[in-house]
């Protein structure tokens, strides 16, 4: 996720606040769009909010990966800044233009299904079992891109966005993944949504995920002797 071209700071946030936008929209957006037309099959419905949530990163990390690395996520913000690809100043302005994206997002999609824009979830998404499913989903993201971004660079897009599709079903969770994503889907009651009350235990174990992570990477591709 970086790229030999220069953008400077203000076109790096940019691009993370609204490749967050579009991702929080598609999200929240095929949630609703999903839960109206399955007829309350709940299968379906997730079916029809996996599918665009997979293809949508595969978009986004394909046309704003050159411009800010298409980070979307301040657990993978975190994850390159434990790998010093990133600096303190930016990796933070990286997770304010993320979280605000994720906002402008949801209400966006609130505002397209003609809902009300300001909400808060009741979607109850408690326990260890909940919590546990958000570690695993983010350690397994984050080893997927540090390690596609090592040994393949081109095929990110595709990676991230398979993973993303495939978590959605293996993890209890559904595997948010993404503090960002957990903060805005706590202001939506929608299908996507969750509980205010059960996202921070998502947000800590997102980001113990990513730290493991990074200890596996480590492992798997330690740094050059020079």
């Amino acid at each position: 996720m970086s790229s030999p071209l220069t953008f400077n700071a203000t076109q790096r946030w940019a691009s993370e606040a609204l490749g967050t936008a579009f991702l929080l929209a598609t999200v929240v957006g095929s949630g609703i769009m999903a839960e109206t037309l399955s007829g309350g099959n709940v299968a379906v419905a997730l079916l029809g909010n996996t599918i665009p949530t997979g293809a949508i990163l595969y978009v986004l990390i394909t046309m704003f990966g050159p411009i800010g690395g298409a980070h979307f996520n301040p657990a993978v913000t975190f994850g390159f800044w434990l790998d010093k690809a990133i600096s303190t100043r930016e990796a933070l302005g990286y997770v304010v233009a993320q979280i605000l994206g994720g906002l402008v997002g949801v209400f966006s999609a609130h505002t397209m299904f003609d809902t009300a824009i300001l909400q808060v979830s009741k979607n109850v998404r408690a326990g260890a079992a909940q919590g546990f499913s958000e570690g695993v989903a983010t350690f397994g993201l984050m080893l997927c891109i540090f390690l596609a971004v090592k040994f393949k660079p081109k095929a990110v897009p595709m990676t991230v966005g398979l993973y993303i599709t495939a978590a959605y079903w293996f993890t209890a969770s559904t595997s948010f993944a993404n503090p960002a994503v957990t903060i805005a889907r706590s202001l939506t009651d929608s299908f996507a949504g969750i509980r205010p009350l059960d996202a921070p235990l998502f947000i800590v174990m997102q980001m113990v995920g990513a730290a493991l992570a990074f200890g596996v990477y480590r492992f798997f591709a330690p740094r050059d002797a020079s």
